[in-house]
This record gives C-alpha cells, sequence and structure tokens, in this order.
C-alpha cells in the first residue's frame, strides 16, 4: 500500500489555486451545492410533458414518508382501470391495508429463513444477510402479487392511512427489533434440538406478537365492508358485505398470473433471453415466485410500448436518484452536467454499474405515456407517488436515453411475448444469490 506524501497534497493544493475556473467554480458549488449547480436548464426543455400514447389516469397518490412505492405504483394501475370501468372520481384502493398483511408476511418468511439457516454460523454470509433489514417497506412485483392474490384489496376509506404507514421509520425499527431478537430464540431452539411442532408452536405465538404489534400501528384489516360512492355522473352506488378477495374480483378483476416481470440487467452473468429468481427474496411462504426474463433493451422498451398502446399502464423499477430533478420531474442523463462542473468523467456502463455497486432498482412507479416519433420512443410519461407538488402534477418525464441506462424492470402480459421469450420465461429460472443487485427492493 501506498501513503500520500504531505508534499503530493501540497502539489495538489497549489495547481487547484492557480486553476480560475476551479476558483469560480468552487464559489458556486460551496454557495449553492453541487446539484443545483450543476443542474442543465435545456434538458427541460427538451423533456416537455406531451406524448403521443398517454393512457388516462387520475391524480396521483402519496406515499409521504415510506418506501411503499412498488405497492402503490401496482395499486395504482388497478385505479387506472377502476376509474374507467366505473367512473369514478380520485379514488384510491387502500395501501394501509397491503402494508398491513405485507409486514405480516414479511415476519413470517423471515422466521422461516432463519429457521432454514439455523445450522449456519451468524457470521455466515447468508445469516448476516437477513439479519442486516429482517423486513423493510420496499418489495417487487411478484410479491405484491402475491399479498394480492391471498388478501385482496379494498378501498382506501375502508382502511385510510395511519400515521405509521405514511411515516414508517418507528414502525420498521421496532418490528427489525422484535424479528432480531426472535431469531435469537428460534435458533437456540433449533439447536437444542427442539421438535419441529415446538418450533412452530413458539414461532405462532411470536407472530401473535406481530400480529397485534401491527394491529396497533396501522389499525385492523376489515374482514368485511361495504363500498359506497357516487360516480362522475353523480349516480349513487353501494355494494354491501363485501370481502377484500370478492372485491378484487369484482372491481379489479385482474388476472395476475397472465403478467410476467421483464428485466434489463447486461452483465455477464446474466445472458438475455433466459429467467431468473432470487434466493430468500420474497414475502409470502408458500406464495408466488420472484421471478424475471432478461431481455435486451430494444425488446424491453418495445414491450412496454405494446401494452401502452393498448390503453394500459406500466408498472417499472429505476434508479430513480440518477440524474433526475424532483421538483420539475426530469429524468434525463444531461439533467446535470458533473463531469463539466468537476472535470472528473462519471461514466460508466449499465453493466459496470450493476457489478460495482452503483446502480440497482431503488424505486418503482408507472409509465402512463410515451412519445413515438418517426417510429422510435424519444421520452416516456411517468405516474410517481410523491404527491403534485412535483414535477408537473406528480407526473415526470423520462427520456429514452435514460430509460436505457438506468430502468431495470417492468411489467407486462404474456400476450405480448413471442412463444420463445414465454418458453425461456417458463424454463427452470437461474438462481442469484440474495444480494445479487436483481434482488434489489423498490
Amino acid at each position: 500500500m501506498s501513503e500520500i506524501s504531505k508534499q503530493t497534497t501540497a502539489d495538489f493544493a497549489a495547481a487547484y489555486l492557480e486553476n480560475n475556473k476551479q476558483n469560480a467554480l468552487q464559489r458556486g458549488v460551496v454557495k449553492n451545492g453541487i446539484t443545483a449547480s450543476a443542474e442543465n436548464v435545456s434538458a427541460k426543455i427538451v423533456n416537455v410533458p406531451v406524448f403521443s400514447v398517454d393512457v388516462t389516469t387520475g391524480k396521483v397518490a402519496n406515499q409521504k414518508q415510506s418506501g411503499r412505492c412498488w405497492m402503490f405504483a401496482a395499486l395504482n394501475t388497478f385505479r387506472h382501470k377502476m376509474l374507467n370501468n366505473f367512473k369514478l372520481k380520485d379514488f384510491e384502493l387502500s395501501q394501509n391495508h397491503t402494508f398491513f398483511w405485507d409486514k405480516y408476511e414479511k415476519a413470517n418468511y423471515f422466521y422461516e429463513n432463519i429457521l432454514a439457516t439455523a445450522a449456519e454460523p451468524v457470521t455466515s454470509r447468508k445469516v448476516a444477510f437477513l439479519l442486516q433489514t429482517p423486513q423493510q417497506d420496499g418489495g417487487q412485483w411478484d410479491m405484491i402479487v402475491s399479498i394480492f392474490q391471498k388478501y385482496g384489496v379494498v378501498p382506501k376509506a375502508v382502511m385510510p392511512e395511519s400515521s405509521n404507514s405514511s411515516n414508517s421509520r418507528d414502525l420498521n425499527n421496532y418490528l427489525n427489533k422484535k424479528l432480531r431478537k426472535d431469531a435469537v430464540a428460534l435458533r437456540k431452539l433449533v439447536a437444542a434440538g427442539q421438535s419441529d411442532t415446538e418450533i412452530q408452536t413458539a414461532k405462532e405465538g411470536m407472530l401473535q406478537e406481530v400480529y397485534n404489534f401491527l394491529a396497533t400501528s396501522l389499525g385492523t384489516p376489515p374482514e368485511t365492508f361495504d363500498f359506497e360512492y357516487r360516480d362522475e355522473e353523480k349516480n349513487y352506488h353501494i355494494d354491501r358485505d363485501l370481502t377484500p378477495q370478492s372485491f378484487y374480483d369484482k372491481y379489479v378483476g385482474v388476472d395476475l398470473n397472465e403478467y410476467v416481470s421483464i428485466i434489463n440487467a447486461p452483465t455477464a452473468d446474466k445472458p438475455y433471453d433466459k429467467s431468473y429468481t432470487v434466493e430468500m427474496l420474497g414475502n409470502v411462504v408458500g406464495g408466488k415466485e420472484v421471478k424475471y426474463l432478461n431481455v435486451d433493451m430494444p425488446t424491453f422498451k418495445k414491450l412496454a410500448i405494446a401494452q401502452l398502446e393498448q390503453g394500459e399502464s406500466v408498472w417499472f423499477g429505476c434508479d430513480v436518484g440518477q440524474s433526475s430533478t424532483r421538483d420539475s420531474g426530469i429524468m434525463a442523463l444531461d439533467a446535470y452536467d458533473m463531469n463539466d462542473l468537476f472535470d472528473v468523467d462519471f461514466t460508466m456502463t449499465k453493466a459496470e454499474r450493476l457489478d460495482f455497486g452503483e446502480s440497482l432498482m431503488t424505486h418503482a412507479m408507472v409509465l402512463t405515456g410515451v412519445d413515438i416519433i418517426d417510429g422510435e420512443s424519444t421520452k416516456w410519461k411517468v405516474e410517481n407517488s410523491w404527491g403534485e407538488k412535483v414535477g408537473t402534477d406528480g407526473f415526470f418525464v423520462m427520456s429514452d436515453e435514460w430509460m436505457d441506462e438506468y430502468t431495470y424492470q417492468i411489467v407486462v402480459r404474456k400476450e405480448f411475448l413471442s412463444p420463445e421469450q414465454l418458453a425461456a420465461f417458463e424454463a427452470e429460472p437461474k438462481v442469484l444469490a440474495p444480494w445479487d443487485p436483481m434482488g434489489a427492493l423498490a
């Protein structure tokens, strides 16, 4: 290893002070901050919010101080259908209801993984991975499918937001404390040679405490309810004694088995036109397996466009923090010019960013439009879940080049896949390590 000498640092400092351009930049960046100083106004001019294909949606939702973007995005795709089919206005499905059952199931999923790895030392990478974050707000498409299929959905009015769903920090903090303590107890039971029956009985006691904790923090999920509303034409409707499952079947009516997750991961370990899953990634034991088909980016965009052109929005996952402006809602590679600001080349390929930890999926949103010029996509309309005060009434504009570099997943109907692609998806998937970037939770 080579240390830095004082003379080397002195030379660096002298060279910096002799550069008048750097001194001028220093004054601006120190006062205004890095991103504000590097923001490129021309990116907003190019990415105007006008699209040749534009799916009708209502107002955007707001996940507030929580990491529930993946479930907001999924519920938004359902809401779009309901707004049109039942002439609803400003209607939302309950994110708190989905949140409750996801937390409940994630606790059990954690317990089962702790038991499955009980013979390994706590220093093993798998056990350390489990204990680092026993559960969190984020998730994957197939995980939300498991929740919907088991627990249905309800209108937001039936189980509205709570303080702890809108700001989930304390809930996550104390739930993870409990899960780690329970992991100690479960591992001790295994080490002591207790029977499977005794261990499962102990686990059920832990789950009762989790249910109580969630009910106290989020409210009690309804078993039955009435759906009462007025449509846009002021006609009154009421449907009595619904369950979350019957409400889903009657008012959402989406066959979730007809949708597949498509990813673009151009790394050497993931050849295109192959299916993949991730070890220890899930929430519902016995639920839907998390599974992807990896395709090249032209195919990826073609599939998204096909669904949009049929009037259906597209759930997608990306690395939203990369080269995007929150206030103006622009996602473009030239949103900021950091290379010129610092005279440093920050460029990496998409594969390099994935392999070296520079990027992964961090946020899920909904594609609701695309601008196609001369047969080619140029920019995309994005429904976010950060409220109406960002972007254009909560909608963002994503350049086509940004999609190439920082979008990783879409969910589309099987009918848009070729027979060869569908066969590849349905083939036995390659199992990726729990810490693989494609296991990131949005």
